[in-house]
């Protein structure tokens, strides 16, 4: 419970909001162990709301960097590491990396808060935000536009703890990319002429980032990724 106390209070922090109030429910017939639950509430003025209707053909889709699994697909981690005949210990230490499994599946998730908003507070006509969380880089194609797809060419590296997990699990890729952020946490897309001033304030805020693809006009609204022979649309990826 502390600890739990503990990372709430730092990921408020990290994102500029408070915490009002909370409770902690007793439902010993309902719940097993912990469940925690959490709601958001925020304002934003009409014409500051971003929602990608006006995504044009050309424009550039910014990956920031994620630092790991983030908290979507742990049940699948858990099972592949550790529901098996010989589970792998927690001590494992990852390939490359110098860390341990157990220290990895526990790295708290990045908040991308901050450096959101010093973007929207310095380059005007952000077209769209997107959390890349559960269902992956398919939550691109949440834009409210119903005629572009994107286009997702220039993926960074794969880290090596999804390496580790499709290796272990032998998951295939489709899965892989409909569970996991594979490298990119956060994108922003905006007109090609935004690209320098976006990347220079990520860079400011010790955020590494790229460009990892383009919007392309497609009305089935689909994400594309052709240096891993995969097609997206609504919450699955296809093999082409």
């Amino acid at each position: 419970m502390d600890a739990i106390g503990v990372g709430l209070a730092r990921g408020a922090e990290k994102a500029g909001i408070s915490i009002s109030g909370g409770e902690t429910a007793q439902l010993g017939d309902v719940v097993r162990g912990f469940d925690l639950a959490g709601t958001a509430v925020g304002m934003v003025p009409l014409d500051k709301i971003i929602v990608g209707r006006d995504l044009e053909p050309g424009d550039r889709v910014i990956g920031i960097q994620s630092n790991g699994i983030h908290s979507n697909g742990l049940t699948l981690a858990r099972k592949v590491f550790f529901k098996r005949e010989q589970p792998v210990p927690l001590e494992y230490e990852i390939p490359g990396t110098g860390v341990s499994l157990g220290e990895e599946l526990l790295r708290p998730t990045l908040i991308y808060v901050r450096e959101i908003m010093e973007i929207l507070r310095r380059v005007p006509d952000v077209k769209a935000l997107v959390n890349i969380t559960s269902d992956g880089l398919l939550n691109l194609s949440r834009v409210d536009n119903p005629r572009v797809g994107f286009l997702i060419d220039e993926m960074p590296e794969t880290p090596e703890i999804f390496q580790l997990i499709q290796s272990y699990g032998q998951v295939r890729m489709a899965e892989m990319f409909e569970v996991y952020n594979m490298g990119v946490g956060f994108c922003v897309v905006a007109d090609e002429s935004k690209v320098d001033s976006i990347l220079s304030i990520l860079r400011t805020c010790n955020r590494k980032a790229w460009v990892i693809g383009k919007v392309v006009e497609d009305p089935t609204k689909g994400v594309y990724l052709p240096r891993h022979g995969l097609v997206g649309h609504k919450k699955r990826f296809h093999e082409q």
